[in-house]
Parts: C-alpha cells; structure tokens; sequence
C-alpha cells in the first residue's frame, strides 16, 4: 500500500479507504531514503581511509568474509579472480574464459555504488545498518584496496568516487541496452526469439549428498528473519523430535541465536567458524562466573580463545539478551 495523501490511502487492488494515513514527514522520509544510486545520488557527504577500512574490516567484517576478503566456508569471497589488464579494460577476462574456479564480489559488481550501499544498509550481519558514514567509506575503501584498484593510502570520499567508479574491473560489463533498465523504457515481451528453439526443461546432473545438507547445521535456520526465507530443512529428524527442533532448550536464547545471525557462525554441536554451542558449554561447565563471562565476551566480542579468528561485537544486544544468550549455550553441555 501506498500513502499519496491526509486522507487516502490506495492499494495494488484499485480499493481506497478515507480517512486513512497520512503524509510522510521530511525526517520520515530520510530515514527511509538512504539508498545510493549508480550516479551517486543519494550519497552522503563523508570520506573514509583505506587504513581505518582494514581496522573496520578486521573488527566487524573478517569473521564472516575472510581476512583480505578470501571469505570462507560460509560466504563467497569479495575479493579475487580480476587483474590489473581487468581495470584498464573495465571487463573481467575471467568471467568470459571461465578461469576464476569461482565468481566473486568485484567480478560482478559493475558500480562502486553498489557495494556503498549494501555495506550501508545490510552490513554488518548481526547489527545492519549500525556503521557510520566514515566506516562505509573506509570498508569501500579497503575492499577496493584489497582488488588492487585503489592504493594504500587512498581516502575515499563523496568528492572522489566517481573517478574510482571509472576503474572498476567490470564497469564495461553491465547490460543497459533492454527495457528494465530506464523508467521510461519498454520491456519487449513479444520477441519471437524468446518463443521459439527454445531449450529443454534444465536436468539437474549435480547435488549435495544427503549426508553433507546439514554439515553446517539445518540451513532453514541459517536465514536472518528479513525478507524471503531460502533455506531448506535439513537436518534428519529423530523419533519424537520435528526436523527443525533444537536439540538444545530455552526458547528466548535460541530465538535470539537465530535471529541474530548466530547460527552462521556457530552449530549447536557442530564448529564452524567459531565453536558449537557444546564445545563452549563443555569448556566452560566448571567456571563459576561462566554465565557473566560469556555474556562480556557476546557483548564485547573476543579473540585467540578458540583460534585466530576475531567474533564480532554485539553490542546492539541488551545485558538481559546477552545473559539469555549466555544462559542457553551453557545449557549445551553434553
């Protein structure tokens, strides 16, 4: 539905209701708008040092996509797969021969927009939208770095990445020449190319075996709870138990395990970047202030206890969230 004024208030099915809704505010509507176009409107004003994205980068970002953007058994990489020839052609070669074993994010991505806005809005995966416009920039920054398209000790800004925007490895490669991409055009829905030869139905010659679909936990589980939900159940049930059941208690701590995107780090009793919920009940069982303990280290983050790679923040999370949270992966313990 779609607000147009004071008094009406229209919906997809034609119907209008009075009296209903109202117009949107001047600071409604900025709170909402945030999104940056590939011609840069919309982007706010700020600058970001390639040295303050990797110091970003290592805090928020490295445990989910890799120390230089390798990423890592969870989240295909960002960086790799484009050359130096790549920037000044402005078409990625391997996208083309194949000769990349797998397409990563500067491949793609044709506008440095993109990246901009999606670090802006969606990132970091456990807290969106929780960086500063400084931070944006210098995560940009430090991922273009990280592609060998900036140098350094370049500092990104809103006065300058339009010339980056002319360096990006697949800038050339993005189609515009069809009827979706311009407002005004036309998309051609009666092309007797598209209605005639046409292929037969896909056959489906590869697939993960059944007993690889949960070596990462029950992949429904894995969704944040925004927007579409793409995971399939699969992790086998047992006698008595629904499929998607946990297989540890307390119902607040593991809602709040799902909903922030706990599970893409970490399996009830399975490790994947970090530790399962029972390896760290397990170690922490005799510990008398464990609950406390393991509340700060949710709360601050932490490093080197479980190997080299750094968790995250949360301090989005209350003291009574985190305690829960606490709570429920002490309450693992097998």
């Amino acid at each position: 539905m779609v607000v147009l004024g004071s008094t009406l208030l229209f919906s997809n099915s034609g119907f209008a209701f009075e009296g209903l809704g109202r117009t949107a505010t001047k600071d409604e509507v900025k709170a909402w708008d945030i999104d940056v176009r590939p011609d840069f409107v919309g982007l706010p004003k700020g600058s970001g040092s390639v040295q303050k994205g990797m110091d970003v980068w290592e805090a928020q970002c490295a445990s989910c996509h890799g120390v230089f953007g390798e990423s890592n058994e969870v989240f295909t990489p960002i960086v790799g797969g484009t050359t130096a020839e790549d920037i000044k052609r402005g078409r990625v070669q391997s996208l083309k021969d194949g000769s990349s074993p797998q397409r990563t994010t500067l491949m793609k991505v044709p506008t440095v927009s993109t990246l901009w806005d999606y670090i802006n809005r969606a990132m970091p995966w456990t807290a969106p939208k929780s960086l500063s416009t400084e931070e944006v920039y210098a995560v940009t920054a430090y991922i273009l770095n990280m592609g060998g398209i900036v140098g350094d000790d370049f500092v990104l800004s809103n006065t300058n990445i339009a010339q980056v925007q002319g360096k990006m490895p697949n800038r050339n490669g993005m189609q515009t020449n069809h009827g979706m991409w311009l407002a005004s055009g036309k998309p051609d829905v009666k092309e007797k190319r598209c209605m005639s030869n046409c292929k037969p139905d896909a056959k489906v010659i590869s697939y993960l075996p059944e007993y690889a679909k949960d070596a990462h936990g029950n992949l429904i589980d894995q969704n944040r709870l925004v927007g579409p939900v793409r995971g399939v159940v699969t992790v086998v049930a047992k006698a008595g138990e629904s499929a998607a059941a946990p297989k540890v208690s307390m119902s607040s701590g593991e809602s709040l395990f799902n909903a922030n995107g706990c599970v893409a780090c970490h399996g009830v009793d399975n490790k994947k970047l970090g530790p399962s919920v029972v390896a760290v009940a397990n170690k922490y069982a005799d510990r008398k202030d464990a609950k406390a303990y393991l509340a700060g280290k949710i709360k601050t983050g932490s490093s080197g206890v479980w190997g080299d790679m750094p968790m995250p923040a949360q301090a989005h999370l209350s003291d009574e969230d985190t305690n829960a949270l606490s709570d429920w992966f002490l309450s693992g313990k097998k």
